[in-house]
């Protein structure tokens, strides 16, 4: 995506290139900022609540679409943002961290909130994610898979 004096945001995907207006863009929902490191992947949730299903059809879209332009990715998703979410962002996060091992890549979370962090423990979810308090310990916690 890249922003133009016009002021639109333009996306250039599948060889179609898209026009947002600023309306268009915070009307998308939930937003995730991207940003690549030399080892990984880290992808922040910026919305406070991902309870919606049209947003968790989107989050899922874009983690998806994250996961498939690099081969054994290394992704980091930080919920340093999300206040609230409903269990159905509980089966997108198995369904990533399915797609994410199946291309040999690893999955890291962090900073997630207390409260959700509570929910991750009755379900579970502990034993099956790696979890860490801050993005820079998970960065920390990634093997070298070259």
């Amino acid at each position: 995506m890249f922003d133009n004096r016009d002021g639109l945001t333009y996306d250039f995907k599948n060889g179609q290139l898209f026009a947002f207006t600023e309306s268009d863009m915070a009307a998308i929902k939930p937003k995730v900022s991207v940003e690549y490191t030399d080892n990984a992947t880290i992808a922040t949730f910026t919305s406070e609540k991902i309870l919606e299903d049209k947003d968790i059809q989107a989050l899922q879209e874009t983690v998806v679409s994250i996961i498939e332009q690099t081969e054994r990715i290394n992704l980091i998703l930080d919920f340093i943002n999300v206040k609230f979410l409903s269990s159905a962002v509980l089966g997108l996060l198995i369904r990533v961290s399915k797609k994410v091992y199946e291309n040999d890549g690893q999955l890291k979370l962090c900073n997630i909130n207390p409260k959700i962090y509570e929910i991750f423990k009755i379900t579970r979810l502990t034993k099956i994610f790696d979890i860490y308090p801050d993005v820079e310990s998970a960065v920390r916690s990634l093997s070298d898979v070259s």
